[in-house]
């Protein structure tokens, strides 16, 4: 019985770790997407506008910046075209044509940025595995220290007994209670004299 216990208990040892190299995985895979989509957005030599709300003049590699930069490609576009959107638009309005591309440089920021979000949920995906890992290993090795350290041999239950109530001494007399102060003496009058 003993031996079957301790085995389970490696078991949840070995899952432990097969969980944290699983984790360490993840935070290298979302490490190595994050840096891929970083590069290659940066190939772009795209630069964040100088009327941008943040990052102005600088080179669009991190979500942040691609999130402005999107943001102002928008605004722009909706003052070339007079606040109206590509669909508002008429088919023979030139504007229209610009609207269309910012409409697809827009797209790709974003969806650069939702890149960098998944790159950021795998990394911390792994960290969670790690921790998880870290708690079936140490909650494998105190099951499996306590099943090494307890008797295999069992012994047979006793055979029971029927309980029988134990006897009740007698309580003890009770104190007398203590007698009341004696009422002082009255004052005496002198009896009359007998005439």
């Amino acid at each position: 019985m003993a031996t079957t216990e301790v085995k389970e208990k490696s078991g949840a040892r070995t899952m432990g770790l097969l969980v944290i190299i699983f984790g360490v995985l993840y935070i290298v895979l979302g490490g190595i997407t994050w840096g891929a989509v970083s590069s290659n957005l940066a190939a772009e030599k795209i630069t964040v506008s100088d009327d941008a709300s943040a990052f102005q003049g600088q080179l669009v590699d991190t979500p942040w910046e691609a999130w402005v930069q999107a943001d102002i490609i928008n605004h722009h576009a909706l003052d070339a075209s007079g606040g109206k959107t590509y669909a508002e638009l008429d088919r023979e309005d030139p504007t229209r044509e610009t609207m269309m591309t910012a409409s697809f440089l827009r797209s790709s920021l974003f969806t650069s940025v939702v890149a960098f979000g998944v790159a950021l949920l795998v990394v911390g995906t792994g960290v969670v595995l790690i921790l998880i890992g870290f708690g079936l290993r140490a909650a494998g090795a105190a099951k499996s220290a306590v099943a090494k350290s307890a008797d295999p041999v069992v012994a047979a239950p006793a055979a029971a007994e029927p309980v029988r109530p134990a006897p009740v001494a007698p309580a003890a007399p009770a104190a007398p209670a203590p007698a009341a102060p004696a009422a002082p003496p009255a004052a005496s009058t002198p009896p009359d004299p007998v005439v």
